[in-house]
């Protein structure tokens, strides 16, 4: 299995839905960087994805994105075999 690392805060909706999800999934380990005690990680997160919100999900090497983009990758049939190092 894949390490899996996601950006989050404390109160996010999203956040939650989607470790909901990656655990469904047999993910057992999910590499947390709490953006909202720490400044540098937000500034690190916004400079590899571009992004500014949370969730952002890294699965090994690859950035997913969102919960959104979680979910539609899943619904694609890619989660798995990325979770597998497919």
């Amino acid at each position: 299995m894949q390490a899996v690392k996601m950006y989050t805060t404390a109160v996010c909706p999203f956040c939650i839905r989607a470790k909901q999800i990656l655990k469904s999934k047999g993910v057992e380990a999910i590499e947390e960087v709490r953006i909202d005690q720490d400044p540098e990680a937000r500034a690190h997160m916004m400079e590899i994805t571009g992004r500014r919100t949370v969730p952002q999900i890294f699965i090994g090497a690859t950035h997913v994105g969102g919960c959104d983009d979680l979910i539609a990758l899943d619904g694609r049939g890619g989660l798995i075999p990325l979770l597998q190092g497919a």
